[in-house]
């Protein structure tokens, strides 16, 4: 947690991982961020891993640092509550549908500057998940060893979208100091996940080919690298990425004169061009594949470390959780008191600032802690009104 952005508040009404994202990483930095959910959870809040209890540890780490005001969202009294939330605040991240009561045009009615950022599935404003994005770019059909597709586990285009709003936000209101207007900013996942395919130059490439890039298994594309296994069974992954790298690989597994041979028998250098040795890796693998497959991994990591080769074990999500210089050590890492009561290192803000002291994670609101503070705060609503709202079911409190 840090205080850059302390003095911003920012109405979130979302769900599941991009919107509840952006919002995390706006509070992370200090931003009040207030969710505004259906009164008892909106659809994510019970979403799996899950306790025992059934507390969402997923709701628990997408909603760190934010207050929760419960809103019975299915009365129109409940949505004009929501609306004058966003209109005395002035900006607004959500994934609710483009048209109906958050429609941007109906939110910033009295609100002219108001700031909207949407985030969709489709651009066409149609309902999409990560995994259906994800296949629609291709990535599942160039993954393992096929024909079958494979499915990636990280929902990427969520968590690209999830920062990619923050960004936006923050870009709308920087206009809006500048010019006094406000604007809606629509990010569809769609077009997170497609523009990023032609960032990484995948839109160029099957084009200029005119085919799909082949299956690669672990191999990476372009580079030297793939995953090896070591005489004790240790499978890790090693990666070149510099001229200085591919030499110290060489000679830290004795492969000079092999190698040397190849590049003879083919007329190539793998010195300096990346290319080369990945065109070339029907030969070079097996080499590799041999003198891996002679060292105990301890004695490889430490020869590789030495050289500056990048490598790492595969490991379990358990393994690394219990990694002290990933998770223990790590001063992104906290205590809070979880709703679910249940302790465990708590991340808060992925960035360093050097200049400013880290504070620790904030824990997640319960459903509805702050709706009495929030109305009276922000709408100056008496506190006899409130109390007939929550009578009426219409706020929900903790």
């Amino acid at each position: 947690m840090y205080d850059l952005l302390s003095g911003l508040s920012v109405i979130e009404a979302s769900s599941f991982v991009a919107s509840p994202s952006a919002g995390l990483y706006c509070a992370q930095m200090g931003a009040e961020v207030i969710r505004v959910d259906q009164i008892g959870g909106g659809p994510d809040f019970r979403r799996w891993p899950v306790t025992g209890n059934n507390d969402s540890l997923y709701w628990e780490n997408l909603n760190r640092a934010k207050k929760s005001v419960a809103l019975d969202l299915a009365r129109p009294e409940g949505r004009e509550l929501l609306q004058a939330l966003v209109r005395a605040t002035g900006q607004v991240i959500t994934n609710f549908p483009a048209k109906g009561f958050m429609a941007h045009d109906v939110l910033a009615q009295g609100r002219p500057d108001l700031v909207t950022v949407r985030v969709m599935g489709w651009a066409d404003g149609s309902p999409a998940l990560d995994y259906m994005v994800n296949n629609a770019v291709g990535y599942p059909m160039m993954t393992g060893a096929g024909p079958e597709p494979v499915n990636h586990v990280l929902p990427a285009w969520d968590l690209l979208s999830g920062a990619y709003a923050a960004f936006a936000l923050l870009a709308a209101m920087r206009r809006r100091v500048e010019t006094g207007a406000g604007s809606e900013v629509r990010v569809p996942l769609s077009d997170v996940a497609i523009g990023t395919v032609a960032n990484l130059g995948g839109i160029a490439e099957v084009l200029y080919e005119r085919e799909n890039r082949p299956r690669l298994g672990n191999a990476v594309y372009g580079l030297f690298g793939r995953d090896f296994v070591t005489a004790d069974g240790v499978r890790t992954m090693i990666v070149v990425v510099t001229p200085r790298q591919w030499a110290n690989l060489v000679e830290a597994l004795g492969l000079t004169q092999a190698i040397a041979a190849v590049e003879a028998e083919r007329g190539v250098s793998f010195a300096k061009d990346d290319g080369l040795r990945f065109t070339h890796r029907d030969a070079l693998f097996p080499l590799f594949d041999q003198a891996v497959g002679a060292r105990k991994h301890a004695d490889l990591a430490a020869a590789l470390d030495a050289g500056g080769v990048v490598h790492s074990a595969y490991r379990t999500m358990l393994d690394a959780a219990n990694d002290r210089t990933l998770v223990a050590d790590n001063p992104i890492f906290g205590t809070a008191e979880n709703p679910s009561g249940f302790s465990y290192p708590a991340a808060g803000a992925f960035a360093t600032v050097p200049q400013l002291e880290r504070q620790a994670p904030c824990p997640a609101p319960r459903n509805g802690q702050h709706s009495e503070e929030v109305l009276a705060d922000r709408l100056s609503l008496p506190a006899g009104e409130i109390a007939r709202f929550i009578d009426a079911g219409i706020v929900g409190v903790a």
